[in-house]
């Protein structure tokens, strides 16, 4: 059995509930989800399903979206249980064919992310950017959040409660 290394979504405050239309629960498997939005251009994308195309990363067990996801250890058993999940989702949202048609395709996303992750260590935040570039084609960045140097900055500040007097 191989291991390898696929994104698992996290939650780390609750504002994924409030800025996608389904939130992906935390720990579940992900890819990248930029086929998602091939069939509105991004331009006329708004409000929940705008900020899903902006930053969200797609969980292959609700179809929810999530601002992060951390590097996890999975296995074939694994992989393989992404790609059918993805496969159905093709054939069903998305128009595929067939199963047979649209699990390669399920099998590049789950590929494309694996090599993602490969290069960092188990628990490496990541975060997505997507947008569209002067050719009008969509483009994913992704970027590590390095948890320990307060890159996450004053949105995830947490401060105790002050005692009711």
């Amino acid at each position: 059995m191989t291991t390898l290394k696929l994104p698992r979504t996290i939650r780390l405050d609750a504002s994924d509930t409030a800025v996608f239309e389904r939130a992906a629960e935390p720990g579940e498997w992900a890819v990248a989800g930029g086929f998602a939005f091939l069939d509105a251009p991004a331009d006329r994308l708004t409000g929940k399903r705008r900020q899903a195309f902006a930053n969200g990363f797609l969980g292959t067990s609700s179809f929810g979206w999530s601002t992060f996801v951390v590097v996890a250890s999975a296995d074939d058993e694994v992989a393989l249980a992404v790609v059918e999940r993805l496969a159905v989702l093709f054939v069903e949202a998305h128009g595929a064919p067939s199963l047979e048609a649209a699990r390669p395709v399920a099998r590049q996303e789950v590929d494309f992310m694996a090599d993602l992750c490969r290069a960092h260590p188990v628990n490496t935040l990541l975060a997505l950017e997507r947008l569209i570039d002067a050719a009008g084609e969509i483009r994913e960045r992704f970027r590590v959040i390095d948890r320990g140097s307060g890159s996450l900055g004053q949105a995830f500040e947490m401060t105790p409660e002050e005692p009711e007097r």
